[in-house]
């Protein structure tokens, strides 16, 4: 079932910025067009023709509150260690990506700038999955995307938790935890309408 703000997008806050709602207004048609890359085997299913489907993400057991409460732990693509616990209290994006999908690498441009523009203020986190290391890497170093953090999810395990059956996919974290996810692409404006609801 669709959330309040209409096809691909579930929110669990009842309330959009003008900004973000606008957007969404002007530009319902267009997401709707915009279709997701398909889904690795064994990662999820979707009903062959059908948007991607958005899902209510909700927050783990508090742990303190705030974005603590993701819990998220793992590896990143630079081989460094990552835990979520230091982003409590802040807002987050998770960026799901796959090395493979063309709509992730024509967004990766924009998906940088938005996180360069907000650096301090938002943290931008890419998820990536759905393929091997080396193509994982490759991608990064092809969009110029190396300035963000990437969770690497060769597994589908975050993906599964969060519910993300395409990609890409982006989850907007507020500082209090309160949780709304996107399936589809977002460029340029429309992911900062999004990403000022954060503030």
């Amino acid at each position: 079932m669709d959330g309040e703000g209409g096809p691909g997008r579930t929110a669990a806050r009842s309330t959009l910025s003008r900004g973000a709602a606008s957007w969404w207004a002007a530009s319902a048609a267009a997401a709707l067009a915009l279709t997701a890359c398909a889904p690795s085997a064994g990662l999820g299913d979707t009903t062959a023709g059908a948007p991607p489907a958005a899902s209510s993400v909700p927050a783990a057991e508090p742990s303190g509150g705030g974005t603590a409460a993701l819990n998220l732990r793992g590896s990143t693509l630079d081989g460094g260690s990552f835990d979520s616990s230091r982003l409590a209290g802040r807002p987050v994006v998770l960026w799901f990506w796959a090395p493979w999908c063309t709509i992730c690498r024509a967004e990766a441009p924009d998906v940088a700038e938005v996180a360069a523009e907000y650096a301090g203020r938002v943290e931008v986190i890419g998820v990536a999955g759905r393929g091997d290391l080396a193509s994982m890497r490759s991608f990064v170093a092809d969009t110029g995307t190396g300035s963000l953090v990437h969770l690497v999810d060769e597994d589908g395990a975050v993906w599964n938790r969060f519910g993300v059956v395409s990609q890409p996919t982006f989850v907007f974290v507020d500082a209090a935890g309160t949780t709304e996810s996107f399936a589809g692409s977002l460029a340029g404006g429309q992911l900062d309408a999004f990403v000022e609801d954060l503030l």
